[in-house]
């Protein structure tokens, strides 16, 4: 099913990087802060969302959509690698930068990926390659995030991800039993520790921006 639409806001409302970001020391990427673009409260979760059901590449099957699932600080907690258990996977997707994914990931609640950092990947091509919408998988864990577009075109999922700087998906393309939000600050995380991005609703609801970093792993036959 596929109902495309488009989402075009002024640019000036949009401008999501400060204007000092923090360098990583280990990368030629900025890594810069979002926080300062959070709402306080999060925007009540969509009625009505259907669940659908994916058949993704590996052989099981899970359900995308539906209402989004708060979670608390705790899922954060200090692990054995940062607030996981271990590093990244070490030949993740799109050519991005394992040093990076592994600092956002994983040794990071605020800061992302520089806005636009998507752009210097493959992400568009392989997503307009695709035969159907593409599933997204955790750096870490390789178990399966966001699976888009669902309910729009490849060409509005590129559109919208470029207009805000940063991947971006919707409740009905959220996995929910491996993805949480955390209450009040609207950080946007895996069930096992891995930090994703951040809530930043807008006029239509819940929108995930999402570092293409943590969302570049292989799914695993423990996934």
């Amino acid at each position: 099913m596929k109902i495309a639409f488009a989402l075009l806001l002024p640019a000036s409302a949009l401008a999501l990087a400060p204007p000092s970001p923090s360098y990583d020391q280990s990368s030629t990427a900025k890594v810069v802060g979002r926080r300062q673009f959070l709402t306080s409260t999060l925007l009540a979760p969509i009625a009505g969302a259907v669940l659908v059901s994916s058949n993704p590449s590996s052989s099981n099957a899970f359900d995308v959509g539906g209402r989004m699932v708060v979670g608390d600080e705790s899922i954060m907690t200090q692990k054995g690698h940062g607030t996981s258990a271990q590093p990244v996977q070490e030949d993740l997707l799109y050519g991005v930068d394992v040093k990076l994914a592994d600092r956002i990931c994983n040794y990071n609640r605020h800061f992302a990926e520089q806005g636009g950092f998507f752009r210097s990947t493959n992400w568009e091509d392989v997503l307009m390659q695709s035969e159907g919408p593409l599933t997204f998988y955790d750096s870490v864990t390789g178990k399966p995030l966001f699976v888009a577009p669902i309910g729009r075109s490849k060409e509005d999922l590129i559109t919208e991800s470029r207009v805000h700087g940063w991947p971006s998906f919707r409740d009905n393309e959220a996995i929910w039993e491996n993805v949480r939000v955390l209450r009040n600050s609207g950080e946007t995380v895996s069930t096992d520790g891995t930090h994703l991005g951040h809530n930043l609703p807008d006029r239509r609801g819940n929108r995930y921006c999402i570092n293409l970093v943590s969302i570049a792993g292989k799914p695993t036959n423990n996934a």
